[in-house]
């Protein structure tokens, strides 16, 4: 089994796309009004519009509640630096830059849909050995 993609289903989808494009500094790529997918060298994240639930039999695809337990994770090689940048992307910082107790930096934020993100970066030497 592989994980090839991460679907979140926006309420606004161009809304979602443009601010996953700025956030990931990568294009999307469009295959239909309603879905588009963004990629990178470990993951895609798919985007849908709350129509598209209806192909999965969703009879109410309108107000669409994101789950919010759910957290989509990014390493990234400076949590500081990535803070500057994406804090003038959104009013919805959770937590600015904090160093864990398992030694990673993070930075927790929400996407226009209200799900959260965290960028990270590796800083103790444990938490460094885990990611090479």
């Amino acid at each position: 089994m592989k994980l090839t993609s991460l679907r979140i289903i926006a309420n606004d989808i161009r809304q979602s796309v443009e601010f996953y494009e700025k956030t990931m500094e990568v294009a999307a790529q469009w295959y239909t009004e309603d879905f588009a997918e963004l990629g990178t060298n470990s993951i895609t994240i798919a985007i849908g519009s709350t129509r598209t639930m209806k192909m999965f039999g969703n009879e109410h695809p309108t107000e669409f509640q994101s789950p919010s337990n759910i957290i989509i994770e990014f390493m990234v090689s400076d949590v500081d630096r990535e803070y500057e940048r994406i804090k003038n992307l959104t009013d919805h910082i959770v937590q600015e830059p904090t160093t864990m107790p398992w030694g990673n930096r993070s930075l927790l934020f929400c996407d226009p849909d209200g799900n959260l993100i965290n960028f990270f970066t590796p800083v103790s030497p444990e938490a460094v050995q885990k990611f090479k």
